[in-house]
């Protein structure tokens, strides 16, 4: 085994040069605190982007990595397995859908959905209905297809030609999408619940009323990307039953498997039959340690007194990065749901949320961003009171040395 010594200068020399990854380099992780390689300790706000939805080392995590890991790890799916099964029934047991298919990363599942919509379209219509509506701003991931159908251009630079067939309507605005859909081209409308990357922006209730309305007047699929809204994140097990509106698609990930990957496109058996054998595939989408440590995160995220604890920590969150903000002038609003969180920035302050989130280290706590106006805050689901008070005081200490 290579015990050299790692710093993070040895990632300059050994990693492609497309992640800028901070100073430090944790090497432990227990509940919502992680300690780094000098044994500094951190509170950890970040969630690994939404995903450590039960913080770090939670034992019945790693009871149900163990217990699998002894059993059987992978199969290929020339064959299933039974952790798949049971999550899969868990899935549709919990939600709309009727049918999984099962994939590695958000990227994977939403590839999925789009695939499966002109999949649909063709089957049912015929090939001239193949067009996606999307929305400015929006993010989907990092293939081709999927970065295509995200609204951000700067993703796609030097990658063209993108996949045609993609239009990009306004979020929030049902004017902007009346203009674009069509019964003869439209195959689907993707929509995140909440923009996540972009800033934290919750969609309007009227709006995704409104877009469940066009697809059906138009015979277009609705999907709906909850891979960072979804998991008990806002508080309800995926956004969708907060608004209570029901996709006909949606694609889950991040906190799936609290951290080990995993992810699932749901749907109903109607619309799933257009993948038949052959049409789609993914070597470790249905893994049997991926499903055993996706089941017990839903097992235990569903639970009514964990969804209804996500709902009183945002509150005590919210007010304290509310009142931060009207302290010291750096916030015009904390916008969100649950603990998806989005801090924005002040005129004063615009573009400089790295700046805070530099701060907030030196002072030993994690934050994150969503572009360069928005501090995005997206800690575990079951961070104590405590942790969340002493977060608090750290990042004010952060914010108070950066506006001195």
């Amino acid at each position: 085994m290579n015990k050299e010594p790692v710093s993070r200068e040895l990632f300059d020399e050994v990693m492609v040069p497309n992640y800028a990854p901070g100073s430090i380099i944790p090497v432990r992780g227990e509940g919502s605190r992680i300690w780094d390689q000098d044994g500094r300790e951190f509170i950890d706000l970040q969630g690994g982007i939404a995903v450590s939805c039960l913080g770090h080392s939670h034992p019945g995590l790693i009871g149900a990595l163990m217990e699998q890991a002894e059993k059987i790890w992978h199969l290929s799916n020339v064959m299933t397995n039974e952790p798949a099964l049971r999550l899969a029934k868990t899935l549709c047991d919990l939600t709309f859908a009727e049918r999984v298919f099962f994939a590695n990363s958000g990227g994977e599942a939403n590839e999925a959905a789009f695939k499966l919509a002109r999949r649909y379209g063709w089957e049912h219509t015929g090939p001239e209905k193949h067009e996606i509506i999307s929305f400015k701003n929006a993010f989907h991931g990092r293939t081709l297809f999927t970065v295509s159908v995200g609204g951000q251009a700067k993703y796609l630079e030097g990658f063209e030609p993108a996949p045609g067939g993609i239009h990009h309507a306004d979020f929030n605005d049902l004017e902007s999408v009346k203009k674009l859909i069509s019964k003869a081209k439209t195959c689907a409308v993707v929509v995140e619940p909440i923009q996540g990357e972009s800033g934290v922006v919750p969609a309007d209730p009227e709006f995704l009323e409104g877009l469940r309305k066009l697809c059906d007047d138009n015979n277009a699929l609705l999907i709906f990307d909850e891979v960072q809204s979804g998991v008990g994140r806002t508080g309800h097990l995926y956004a969708y039953q907060m608004y209570g509106v029901v996709p006909d698609i949606l694609t889950s990930a991040k906190g799936l498997g609290g951290g080990f990957p995993v992810a699932a496109m749901l749907t109903t058996a109607k619309v799933a039959a257009s993948l038949g054998i052959g049409t789609h595939g993914s070597t470790y989408g249905g893994n049997a340690l991926a499903c055993a440590v996706a089941q017990k995160v839903l097992d235990t995220v569903s639970q009514p007194e964990i969804l209804k604890g996500v709902k009183a920590r945002a509150d005590h969150l919210r007010k304290g990065m509310m009142d931060i903000g009207k302290r010291y002038d750096v916030f015009s609003e904390v916008r969100g749901e649950g603990l998806l969180l989005g801090c924005v920035l002040t005129e004063k302050w615009k573009g400089k949320a790295k700046e805070f989130l530099n701060a907030g280290l030196d002072e030993g706590v994690m934050v994150l961003i969503a572009g360069a106006d928005v501090i995005r805050l997206a800690p575990s689901l079951i961070i104590p009171d405590t942790d969340i008070d002493e977060a608090l005081e750290r990042f004010e200490a952060a914010v108070k040395r950066l506006t001195a």
